[in-house]
């Protein structure tokens, strides 16, 4: 006779290898995302949009993020508002989100491939669980009137940044 014991696991077994193949997270990322977009549509910053993609049959598809960073006031990307696009994989929030903005965009801090270059989404520097999609979007606010000559991702820019910021 099969214990209640072999029978859950038999069960989550399942559970968790039909949730695998049809692409969906077990882990904490699904949860945990789906807490932040509650809370981002109680309260965001203005200007600001980040909701997740629609997949092609209608579903929320939670690990791909569409957002809207709009530029600071008085600053020189003031007016603009700058789509960005967060990337999770199944080991959020242990890891950091891929953040890219489209190819391209010219910024000393964001590399050719759009790809953004800030500590707070690199594991080996500032990068903590607790850090949200709100958090990273104010930060790539900050990026982009505020760049990091030090940590050039686009070097050709970059020089030109050096040479006259004001250009």
């Amino acid at each position: 006779m099969i214990s209640t014991f072999w029978i859950f696991r038999i069960q989550y077994h399942f559970f968790v290898t039909n949730k695998t193949k049809q692409g969906m997270s077990c882990g904490v990322a699904p949860s945990r995302l789906a807490e932040e977009r509650k809370s981002w549509r109680k309260n965001h910053p203005y200007g600001f949009v980040a909701k997740p993609e629609t997949d092609p049959d209608g579903s929320v598809n939670l690990l791909s993020w569409q957002c809207i960073v709009p530029g600071k006031t008085g600053m020189d990307y003031e007016g603009g508002f700058y789509p960005v696009n967060l990337k999770f994989n199944d080991d959020y929030p242990y890891k950091p989100p891929i953040c890219k903005f489209p190819k391209g965009f010219l910024h000393p801090n964001i590399y050719p491939s759009g790809m953004v270059c800030l500590s707070i989404l690199s594991e080996s520097e500032d990068w903590k669980p607790a850090i949200t999609v709100k958090q990273i979007l104010i930060g790539i606010q900050d990026l982009l009137d505020k760049p990091n000559p030090a940590s050039a991702a686009n070097h050709e820019f970059n020089q030109l940044f050096v040479k006259d910021p004001a250009e």
